[in-house]
C-alpha cells in the first residue's frame, strides 16, 4: 500500500467539498435549462480540475489496518427482496454470474469461484458519500482491467457501463465510468470487504470499487460489465441511475 500525507489529502478533500456543494445543488438547478448549462460547465471545470491536479493513475490514499473503521454503513440499496437475489443469497452466492458483455472480442460469464481465481488486490481506502459521511475498509477482488484485458476491449469502446440487481423508483441502478477510470489500478470488483465476503448491505457478492470517485460510482449488487462507445442509450443518456434521475454529476472524482 501507499500512503499521503499534507497537500495531497488537503487537495482531496478540497475537491470532495467542492463536489458535494455542486452534487446539492443538483436537483434543483437541473430543472432550468440555464441551470442545467451551469451545472455541465461546473462537471467539465471539476473534471479538468482534478486531472490537473494529479496524474490520472495517481493512487488515492491507502491507509493501515488499525485505521480501519469499527464499522461500514449501508447506503442506498441495502437489501434486494427479489426471488432471484433471495434463492442467489440463500445459495451463499453459489450461481452467480458477472456478464462482460459489448464491445468486446469474448463476451464472458464469470462465477465467483472465477472470479475468485483472478489475480487479487486488496486495498484500504475511504469512501466518501456524497451524503457527507466516510468511512475507511479493506477491499479485496481482481483489478477491473485484468477482466477487460481478459475479454479484449474493441477499437472503439469508450465508456464501462455496470449494471445491477437492485432498483430504485424509476428502474434498475447502473454507472459508467471512462477507460481511463477502468484501468485505474484501484478500480477493482470487490468480493470481500474487511477479509469476509461482502454483506448484503454493503452489496454481496460484487460491487466496484473506483477509489477516485465519490461513493454513488461504485456499483453494488454487480450482474454485468458492458462496454460502450457512448451513453446516449443508457438510461437518459447521463451515465448513471442519479445522474439521470437527480442532476448528480457523471464525473466524481476526489
Amino acid at each position: 500500500m501507499t500512503n499521503s500525507t499534507g497537500p495531497q489529502i488537503k487537495r482531496r478533500g478540497l475537491l470532495a467539498g467542492m463536489g458535494a456543494l455542486f452534487l446539492g445543488a443538483c436537483s434543483k438547478v437541473a430543472e432550468t435549462k440555464i441551470g442545467s448549462g451551469l451545472l455541465d460547465a461546473a462537471e467539465d471545470w471539476h473534471r479538468k480540475a482534478h486531472r490537473s491536479l494529479a496524474s490520472r493513475m495517481a493512487l488515492a490514499r491507502e491507509f493501515e489496518k488499525e485505521d480501519i473503521s469499527p464499522y461500514f454503513r449501508g447506503n442506498g440499496t441495502t437489501e434486494i427482496d427479489t426471488p432471484e437475489y433471495q434463492a442467489a443469497m440463500e445459495n451463499q452466492f453459489a450461481d452467480w454470474r458477472l456478464e462482460v458483455r459489448g464491445m468486446v472480442d469474448t463476451p464472458m460469464s464469470l462465477s465467483m469461484d472465477n472470479i475468485r481465481a483472478l489475480p487479487q488486490r486488496t486495498q484500504i481506502t475511504r469512501h466518501d458519500c456524497v451524503e457527507g459521511w466516510s468511512a475507511i475498509g479493506e477491499w479485496t477482488g481482481p483489478q477491473l482491467s485484468t477482466l477487460l484485458e481478459a475479454a479484449g476491449v474493441q477499437q472503439g469502446a469508450n465508456f464501462v457501463v455496470f449494471r445491477c440487481a437492485d432498483s430504485f423508483r424509476q428502474g434498475p441502478y447502473y454507472e459508467s465510468i471512462d477507460m481511463v477510470d477502468a484501468y485505474h489500478p484501484q478500480t477493482i470488483v470487490a468480493h470481500l470487504l474487511n477479509g469476509e465476503p461482502l454483506p448484503v448491505k454493503n452489496g454481496a457478492p460484487l460491487r466496484m470499487r473506483i477509489e477516485k470517485q465519490l461513493g454513488y460510482k461504485h456499483a453494488k449488487y454487480l450482474t454485468a460489465i458492458e462496454l460502450v462507445a457512448s451513453l446516449e442509450d443508457i438510461g437518459e443518456g447521463q451515465g448513471g441511475y442519479w445522474e439521470d434521475h437527480h442532476g448528480y454529476q457523471w464525473y466524481a472524482g476526489i
